[in-house]
């Protein structure tokens, strides 16, 4: 059928199974073809095709609560509820997001771009519902990943102990982004290989295929599951939070997930169904991807599989300089090691993993526990480097601020895909983390312009007494080959002097490099300072830069609340301080989703709105 003629699910209740199976064929080459030419999450989507069309056949979209966990698995929810035809316009600015959108749809209760939220919400969802003596259903879907993070457990012992109607769907692929570690995998894994689990999937079948419906086949369900309860349920995560189970089951079997469903719908009380699923499924490249290669992908040519975007020369991604730069550090030094909460490649760790791996450490999707391990190897001796993403960090607010900064413990952070992300829009956006982490005491926050400069500050991390956080945007830098350098001292800027300078412009990170380009071309009368160090400031520039009298533009790709501006502006008060200081930043609002290009020019954080405000100051 043409996918993009669907206008919502109904019509699925009138195909037969060999029409639902012709469906999610043509629904996976629909994805691969959009995402190929978009970018966007292919492996998640193409691995819940099966799963997402048995959802919208035994439950109503616009009714029923279908809570999707992260959510960037919901593009083939997106496909049956009418947004097919939009689907060019995935990511892209004013187009679909890559994730729910209440906004978009009145099929998408719920949005989500970090994981592990949809128990939580699912549980105030059926709360609410019960309040008001409704009976719609709630389903969250949840992956196994997810389920390491803490806030799922949190959820899962209220929801076991609430007892109140709902359907969690297992969505078990073991596989987060990339392949999943840790004791409550192994846990699945045993229970997927176990002959328990063999014997419980057969009779599952066996019961499935019957054409008994209703209390019938209930009944049946609660034999089979009560056969081998000791075995399975009970040793189970599910069963030890007072959850029931059902499963594993095939989750690219339509009819038996269906069938499951209807059984579950009856069922009293919160209830777990398994489904097995292959992440990938249907694309060679990324149903053989252990590493997450394919999880997140940006543009390709969907024939060979290889990527259409080529990075310019002698430039290298952010990740990989810091990642290459840790390598050449732990080599002189076996103090060091690395943690990442499940985002190994993102950060580009395969290499120190594969280098080091006694001193490398992947915790799962658990940013809390990161950070507090991160302290407790910190106290013991070690230098541990904590790879974050800018979004992610907000999880792991008190543990940096609890047990790394107040302690004064040497944890150097790496803050990745800082400033806007692009694409992935305002739950990725990494602009908030300077004002959440700037009141903390003892903690040092740099941003390097280059790659080169992002050496010299992990230098400086290294040799440093305390926590040290370095941040660093998606996307690519210059490095000079061989060039090492050498660590800066803390809390000192670099200024580029303007003998006629009519106005100074502060800023940090790589967009320096495209301003004094700007300057020098236009012979603009600007004095250019890198404030590297966004805590500490350098006091004595400060003070040299306030004595000049001249106006200070000051330009952060960043939130303004709490940022380098804010920072610079209470000190200026403090000091009694009367320049004008004019503060250029990103205000009171979540940026939605689009390039960076299109973003900074509708926040008028763009070079050319940078520049309309610094020739207005010059010529004032």
């Amino acid at each position: 059928m043409d996918i993009k003629t669907i206008e919502n699910p109904l019509f699925l209740k009138r195909y037969s199974s060999r029409q639902l199976k012709e469906l999610a064929a043509d629904i996976r080459l629909f994805l691969i073809d959009n995402v190929s030419k978009t970018g966007g999450h292919l492996s998640s989507n193409l691995g819940v095709v099966e799963l997402t069309i048995a959802l919208h056949l035994a439950f109503n979209g616009l009714e029923d609560k279908l809570i999707f966990d992260v959510g960037h698995q919901s593009y083939v929810h997106k496909i049956l509820t009418g947004r097919a035809s939009r689907f060019s316009s995935l990511r892209q600015y004013n187009g679909l997001s890559g994730f729910q959108k209440r906004e978009e749809s009145p099929y998408d209760c719920w949005e989500a771009g970090h994981s592990s939220t949809s128990l939580s919400a699912a549980l105030g969802f059926a709360l609410s519902r019960d309040l008001k003596g409704q009976s719609h259903h709630v389903v969250p879907i949840i992956g196994d990943g997810a389920l390491t993070s803490g806030m799922a457990f949190e959820a899962l012992n209220h929801i076991g102990a609430a007892k109140r109607n709902m359907i969690i769907v297992f969505n078990d692929n073991d596989m987060s982004i990339s392949e999943n570690v840790g004791a409550i995998t192994q846990g699945f894994s045993r229970l997927r290989s176990s002959k328990s689990y063999n014997t419980f999937k057969h009779d599952i079948k066996d019961v499935l295929k019957s054409n008994v419906i209703g209390s019938g086949m209930l009944k049946g369900m609660q034999k089979v599951r009560d056969t081998i309860k000791s075995a399975v349920v009970d040793s189970s995560i599910f069963g030890e939070m007072g959850l029931d189970y059902l499963g594993p089951i095939d989750g690219h079997d339509i009819k038996l997930m269906t069938k499951a469903f209807d059984i579950a719908k009856k069922h009293t009380g919160p209830i777990v169904i398994h489904v097995c699923t292959i992440k990938g499924k249907g694309y060679l490249y990324s149903e053989d991807d252990r590493e997450g290669k394919w999880h997140g992908v940006s543009q390709f040519d969907p024939d060979t599989g290889t990527s259409t975007i080529n990075l310019p020369p002698n430039q290298y991604a952010w990740s990989s300089v810091i990642s290459e730069t840790l390598i050449d550090l732990a080599k002189k030094d076996s103090r060091i090691c690395a943690i990442t909460p499940a985002m190994i490649t993102g950060s580009k760790l395969e290499k120190f993993f594969a280098l080091f791996p006694h001193r490398s450490f992947d915790c799962g999707i658990a940013e809390e526990h990161a950070a507090t391990l991160a302290a407790g190897l910190a106290i013991s001796g070690s230098k541990p480097f904590l790879s974050l993403y800018s979004s992610f960090l907000q999880r792991a607010y008190d543990q940096i601020n609890h047990d790394i900064c107040r302690m004064n413990l040497p944890v150097i952070i790496g803050i990745d895909r800082a400033n806007l992300v692009g694409e992935d829009g305002d739950t990725h956006h990494g602009v908030f983390d300077i004002g959440i982490l700037r009141p903390l005491p003892n903690l040092v926050i740099a941003a390097p312009k280059d790659g080169d400069e992002a050496r010299q500050l992990l230098l400086s991390a290294l040799n440093h007494s305390g926590p040290f956080a370095i941040r660093y945007p998606r996307g690519t830098t210059h490095i000079t080959p061989q060039h090492q350098g050498d660590s800066l001292e803390i809390g000192t800027w670099e200024i580029k002097q303007h003998d006629q300078a009519k106005c100074i412009l502060i800023s940090y990170g790589p967009d320096l490099l495209r301003f004094e380009s700007r300057i020098e071309t236009n012979q603009l009368p600007v004095t250019m300072v890198n404030a590297r160090f966004i805590k500490p400031m350098d006091s004595l520039m400060l003070e040299r830069i306030f004595a000049s009298n001249l106006p200070v533009v000051i330009y952060e790709p960043d939130m303004k609340a709490g940022g380098l501006s804010s920072a610079i502006s209470e000190w200026a008060i403090d000091h009694q301080v009367t320049s004008r200081i004019i503060r250029i930043g990103i205000d009171d609002v979540f940026v939605t989703h689009g390039s960076v290009a299109q973003l900074r020019r509708q926040e008028k954080i763009d070079t050319n709105s940078l520049f309309d405000v610094i020739k207005e100051v010059i010529s004032s």
